[in-house]
């Protein structure tokens, strides 16, 4: 793709956000897209966002489990920026009409106290590195319709890719643990839509561990130039399948000892 090409993409998602109108697939405009495409259409979509006066937070690690590659036919994760106007408190009530088509996820939080940056990164450093974790859910978002409605292809990971891993919103639960205070791997949690259970799953279904997915997202920013850097959060992907989110649902993750997270929708 030319610049001009990657730069369209990212104004076009960026008007299907303001208005609340998703547009086509970018898989289907540009079928020859290769992965480096879709970051880079992401990356120019984050700098029109920065420019307008957002700040990064952090990064989020997307398509972590089995069943979500499958979904999709691919056998790596991907990542998204995480900035300063997604955040929201447990508890919140999301204003109707904030998102085009929001779903839940599950996931394990990891606040940074030092950066990462690198392609030497080990997961000895990952966990030096991290300040705390604790529960969390991310809302996610799509500006990129799900199906061509002319052929019926579906998004692909070049469309998911280039639309910011599909992220919208991060509420972080409120207790706060020391990494090593419990093994994440069995860290799991009980998802509820509106007092009923909808998704479980456990933090081992995140690459076997979920600080396997820190240390992949370092390895592949180093790629590309970039860090985590100190004070960021980092949604280490989820352990459950994404869950609807429509008007007037209410969530609650209960992931026992290590905490809750609730989050609803006007």
């Amino acid at each position: 793709m030319t610049p001009e090409d990657i730069s369209a993409c990212a104004e076009t998602l960026l008007g299907a956000e303001r208005s609340r109108q998703q547009c086509g697939l970018i898989s289907v405009a540009h079928p020859a897209a290769s992965l480096d495409d879709a970051y880079a259409i992401q990356f120019a979509l984050v700098a029109k966002k920065l420019a307008a006066g957002r700040r990064v937070t952090g990064w989020k690690i997307g398509l972590t489990s089995r069943a979500m590659q499958s979904d999709l036919g691919i056998t790596t994760p991907d990542s998204g920026v995480l900035l300063d106007d997604m955040h929201f408190d447990s508890g919140a009530i999301i204003p109707q009409g904030r998102f085009i088509q929001p779903r839940v996820e599950a996931e394990i939080a990891f606040v940074m106290r030092a950066p990462l940056k690198g392609a030497q990164i080990t997961r000895a450093d990952v966990v030096a590195a991290t300040d705390h974790v604790c529960a969390s859910l991310e809302i996610l978002d799509t500006r990129i319709l799900r199906a061509d409605p002319a052929s019926g292809q579906t998004r692909s990971i070049i469309d998911t890719v280039a639309d910011n891993a599909a992220n919208a919103g991060i509420v972080l639960g409120d207790a706060r643990h020391a990494i090593d205070a419990f093994d994440l791997r069995r860290v799991g949690a009980i998802v509820s839509r509106d007092g009923v259970v909808e998704e479980t799953g456990l933090g081992a279904g995140v690459l076997n561990d979920p600080v396997t997915g820190i240390l992949w997202l370092v390895h592949r920013l180093a790629v590309y130039g970039q860090a985590i850097e100190a004070g960021h959060v980092v949604l280490s992907g989820s352990f459950i399948r994404p869950i609807e989110a429509p008007p007037g649902s209410r969530f609650s993750a209960d992931y026992g000892p290590f905490g809750k997270v609730e989050i609803a929708f006007a």
